[in-house]
């Protein structure tokens, strides 16, 4: 049984073993990761963001013991270490807590204790499906991007105090788009031909809008400093949607790591404006039905390969298995049993195509044949 003061040392470790892993992002490679870890979970405060990254950068979707059971239907795998993350001890407060601690909060954090998680990839059962994997789909379609960037770009004018604003691309120098802080307008290569970098674009100047404006506090950032920044924003943001990110340059931030404070406030800075990014970017993907299952287009079954029969199989069998709705988990059970019945005729004809070319090959007699002869 542990003691306070190894409890106690066991938490500090955590805590320290997370702090050297953060010191490590000085090339662009290694902040990639941490930022791809932001991106799967930028719910979670810098804290939790911080120990998971340091725990296991390749994690994508954790949950506690129990929870994996109860709402995924999954068992953690026998001998799976646990993830270690901090959760807050709140504490009621007494008149001579508030006195001490000079608040009139009638609750306040004492303390944190670190509660045992588990990724998806230490665990077996049902298969699980977000809308993450619907809009990554959905956004494979340039249309769709288009229409993503239009509705941010709308959003951002209609409900914001930016101005979001186009020009042609010979204009710009070289650039992509830029943020004016005197003005609060964002700029963007209306004629860029990859709708997905210009997204992207529009992602990295609102960032400088939301970080180096003239009324944040951190506007006086180093230029290197603040492109860094606004470059971590948009590979978050575009990570977020499912967008390719593999050609993206981050930059060098070994100067970030000369001070482990000021390692800590950048990284902040990112998963705050990031926060926001995510959270506007959900909401717009649903407004226009990309987080909505892509339906099954309607092939002729017989003209699908046997490898793309296989796929919709398999696929229609995960939906089943996800669909709540009694009406629309009975179209895909239809589905499926037509894919079914398409795969067995298929290894019915090939088994006697077989039988009719190797005619040496002598077929069991069937029960019925033996008792007809007696």
């Amino acid at each position: 049984m542990l003691n306070k003061a190894d409890v106690k040392a066991w938490k500090a470790q955590l805590v320290a073993q997370a702090e050297q892993q953060i010191l490590k992002l000085t090339d662009s490679d290694q902040f990639k990761k941490y930022l791809n870890t932001l991106a799967k979970f930028h719910r979670y405060s810098a804290r939790n963001i911080d120990l998971i990254y340091a725990q296991n950068p390749q994690a994508t979707q954790v949950a506690g013991f129990k929870q994996w059971q109860k709402a995924f239907n999954r068992t953690v795998n026998r001998g799976a270490k646990a993830i270690r993350i901090a959760a807050p001890i709140i504490k009621k407060l007494t008149p001579a807590d508030q006195k001490r601690l000079d608040t009139t909060d009638e609750r306040a954090i004492v303390g944190y204790r670190y509660l045992p998680i588990f990724d998806v990839a230490q665990t077996s059962g049902d298969p699980v499906l977000s809308a993450k994997d619907f809009v990554k789909e959905n956004l494979a379609d340039h249309q769709n991007v288009t229409s993503l960037y239009n509705a941010f770009k709308d959003y951002l004018n209609q409900q914001t105090d930016l101005q979001v604003s186009e020009v042609p691309l010979e204009t710009l120098n070289g650039a992509k788009g830029y943020f004016q802080p005197s003005t609060n307008e964002i700029v963007i290569g209306g004629d860029e031909p990859d709708n997905a970098l210009k997204l992207k674009t529009l992602y990295h100047e609102y960032a400088h809008s939301q970080l180096h404006g003239l009324k944040s506090a951190f506007k006086d950032r180093p230029r290197a400093y603040q492109e860094t920044q606004a470059e971590a924003v948009a590979y978050v943001a575009m990570q977020n949607i499912g967008v390719d990110t593999s050609n993206y340059s981050l930059g060098y931030v070994a100067t970030w790591a000369k001070d482990k404070a000021v390692i800590h406030s950048a990284l902040s800075e990112i998963q705050q404006v990031s926060n926001k990014v995510i959270e506007l970017s959900d909401g717009l993907t649903k407004q226009l039905g990309l987080q909505e299952a892509p339906k099954e287009p309607a092939h002729d079954l017989k003209k699908l390969s046997a490898q793309e029969l296989n796929k919709s199989y398999q696929g229609l069998q995960q939906q089943v298995q996800q669909a709540r709705n009694p009406q629309q988990k009975s179209e895909l059970k239809n589905k499926l049993n037509d894919i079914h019945h398409e795969i067995s005729n298929r290894t019915q004809k090939q088994l006697q195509a077989f039988a009719e070319q190797n005619p040496e090959i002598k077929q069991p007699e069937s029960k019925l044949d033996q008792s007809l002869k007696r």
